[in-house]
């Protein structure tokens, strides 16, 4: 079993907190031990800062990122030297009517260079067990618990 621990902290609040829809900022930063901080957001149709990542875009990256990982073990094992490797992945994600949604697909796109022609057939096969193999995209379909901790602040009352 292993955990994989991160820090969500939000740093929008403008004054104000959430007084209203428009009084905060979607800003937060993303931590981890020994990581770089990610400055996150929400996406921009929804108030946040196009100049930062985003969750759905976060989630498409590990998509694409798993998948990448584990095809180039999987060619490193098999005798396929991978010269290059480009993904331009894309994520489609539906709303609904109350505002929640969800992603329909993400399409994976790799665009690999190797180093010999006879080996195209097994390079191609090799995605297929990268996908089987992949722990993001085979967890995709599963809980997520929530144990909120809520807290008044302690200020001066008004």
């Amino acid at each position: 079993m292993h955990d994989y621990r991160v820090t969500v902290t939000w740093t929008g609040n403008k004054g104000t907190g959430t007084s209203n829809y428009r009084a905060y900022g979607r800003d937060h930063t993303l931590s981890a031990d020994g990581r770089p901080d990610i400055l996150a957001t929400s996406d921009p149709a929804f108030r946040g800062d196009p100049t930062r990542w985003n969750p759905e875009q976060l989630l498409v990256a590990s998509l694409s990122d798993c998948h990448m990982l584990w095809y180039l073990h999987l060619c490193a094992t098999s005798g396929v030297v991978v010269e290059s490797y480009v993904d331009e992945a894309i994520g489609l994600m539906e709303m609904e009517k109350d505002g929640s949604g969800q992603f329909s697909e993400v399409l994976l796109r790799p665009q690999v260079v190797i180093s010999r022609a006879d080996q195209v057939e097994q390079a191609t096969e090799l995605h297929h067990q990268a996908h089987k193999m992949c722990f993001i995209a085979r967890s995709m379909n599963f809980p997520v618990r929530n144990e909120p901790l809520v807290t008044v602040h302690e200020g001066p009352a008004s």
